[in-house]
């Protein structure tokens, strides 16, 4: 029964100055119960792509491990790092070839190549949207867009991304009953894949109302 799987909720990405900004709540339900208060919906793909969950985690924890092996390959066979926008397309191909059982995922990818960042939305049947700015998902998503839209500048410093994100989720988390119990967030620049600590979210998160 679909309201019996786990569910990942609100997810956030943003294109920045020198990187891309991955952003998501961490709470996991099944219907109206709170599955999990640490859920995982981001996910390094390679050094410096990664990709955000919203929906059934089972189908999306098989697309991240399909997605991991098929980046290694890549590597191994061609000696260089797949693009950002050779794994989305890729991934965009399994979801299509799957659309008559398909993965209920919403998908978002991200990273920095030799093309600079990338952003991608993905629906679950394959559909592919190249975002240039500032893009949410998941049930939370609505409140989210409001501050994003309020807020977003193109070319923000990456910084200033990450607490954007961290704003627009904290506000999410207020009024979607699917979205709670902590952020994480991710930040992808030239240099490399970063977690951002939760000291940093806290206070952060503690200058908001």
């Amino acid at each position: 029964m679909d309201n019996m799987e786990y569910k990942g909720t609100t997810t956030i990405g943003l294109v920045c100055d020198r990187g891309v900004i991955l952003a998501s709540e961490k709470r996991a339900t099944m219907g109206h119960f709170i599955a999990s208060k640490d859920a995982k919906k981001i996910y390094q793909i390679d050094d410096k792509v990664a990709m955000t969950t919203a929906g059934s985690v089972g189908d999306a924890q098989r697309l991240v491990k399909w997605m991991q092996v098929e980046s290694r390959l890549y590597k191994m066979r061609r000696e260089e790092t797949m693009t950002v926008r050779g794994t989305v397309t890729l991934l965009a191909n399994i979801l299509n070839a799957n659309r008559y059982y398909p993965y209920f995922v919403q998908l978002l990818v991200g990273g920095v190549d030799k093309n600079g960042p990338n952003l991608y939305s993905l629906d679950a049947i394959g559909g592919l949207i190249e975002e240039k700015k500032a893009v949410s998902t998941g049930s939370g998503s609505p409140v989210a867009y409001g501050v994003l839209e309020d807020r977003y500048a193109e070319r923000m410093p990456i910084d200033e991304g990450v607490e954007l994100a961290i704003r627009a989720l904290h506000n999410a988390m207020k009024r979607d009953s699917a979205s709670g119990d902590g952020i994480e967030v991710i930040k992808i620049t030239p240099e490399g894949y970063i977690l951002v600590e939760e000291a940093e979210i806290k206070r952060i998160r503690d200058t908001l109302t």
